[in-house]
């Protein structure tokens, strides 16, 4: 039997990649973890790799543009190119609730200012000014300014007032902002996800940005229908890759961000006992998915065409 290989595209992360590759390399599990090594994709160009893990491909177009021709070639991604390309934490926030489960109010922004070359005959369909009453009537105060693509509390704002959202805004420049309720929570839970169904859920800090090893910080009842509903984010929006983050309000969790296909995974951050669970469950669910990949690209409708 031939040996899997399994390639990991990272940045500047220093402690899981290393841990992941070591933990992979030694079960003997036929299949090798490695750094994939890449300078130039040529179209349709075959792919060495059974799995790729993606880690900052966000940040590197040309690294998800080889992440998309790799999975035309059959590779299993994680996470999935096209629909981490697709998402935004406004069309997140709007399908769970659809699904029922519980997330604060929020309203997707016009952006501030437009790349050169935008003109104002571009811009027609827009209203101005904006109603900053209305909006801020919807989701109340205070409120969450943050970037609907954004990520690692960057660009992120607590406003209390209409002025203060507005001089907010005002600094976001191109950037596409949503307004989001503020949960004014009781308990907050961040969750790190493997494999759309691996839910660990951690006390965490958001105030000091830490995590808390405390395992008997939720009820059971609590525990069970936060783990449901971190699976079933992660099923409507394909993640196997992941962290959730609820905050708890009156019994109720409420998912506040749910879209980080490249999640933290530093030691440093989520504590050595969490860091042995994400190093062990990732290696589990790649080993598992380069062996026997669930059918990923008949998610696409080009699939037809290269079965």
């Amino acid at each position: 039997m031939s040996v899997k290989k399994i390639g990991l595209i990272v940045g500047r992360e220093w402690s899981f990649p290393p841990a992941f590759i070591e933990e992979v390399n030694k079960r003997d599990a036929g299949v090798v973890a490695e750094y994939v090594k890449m300078g130039g994709t040529r179209m349709d160009e075959p792919c060495e790799y059974a799995v790729l893990i993606d880690r900052i491909s966000h940040e590197i177009p040309y690294y998800r543009a080889y992440l998309k021709n790799a999975m035309l070639q059959g590779a299993y991604c994680i996470n999935n190119p096209f629909w981490w390309s697709a998402d935004d934490k406004f069309f997140g926030a709007s399908v769970i609730t659809k699904m029922g489960i519980a997330s604060p109010k929020t309203i997707v922004l016009p952006m501030k200012s437009y790349p050169e070359g935008v003109v104002s005959e571009s811009l027609r369909n827009l209203v101005y000014p904006m109603d900053w009453d209305a909006i801020v009537g919807y989701v109340g105060l205070p409120a969450i300014l943050k970037d609907a693509w954004g990520g690692g509390w960057k660009n992120v704002y607590k406003v209390n007032s209409v002025d203060e959202l507005i001089r907010a805004y005002d600094e976001t420049g191109t950037l596409c902002m949503i307004l989001q309720e503020f949960i004014d929570f009781d308990q907050f839970v961040r969750c790190i996800c493997v494999g759309q169904t691996n839910i660990m859920p951690i006390k965490y800090d958001p105030k000091n940005r830490r995590y808390i090893v405390e395992h008997d910080h939720l009820s059971p009842e609590l525990g069970d229908r936060i783990v449901r509903d971190a699976q079933a984010i992660n099923s409507v929006m394909g993640y196997d890759m992941n962290s959730i983050e609820f905050a708890v309000k009156d019994g109720v969790p409420y998912a506040i961000d749910f879209m980080n296909p490249a999640p933290d995974m530093d030691i440093n951050s989520i504590t050595p006992h969490y860091f042995e669970w994400a190093v062990k469950s990732m290696a589990d669910f790649a080993i598992e998915m380069a062996h026997n990949p669930r059918p990923q690209r008949s998610e696409q409708r080009w699939a037809r065409f290269v079965e």
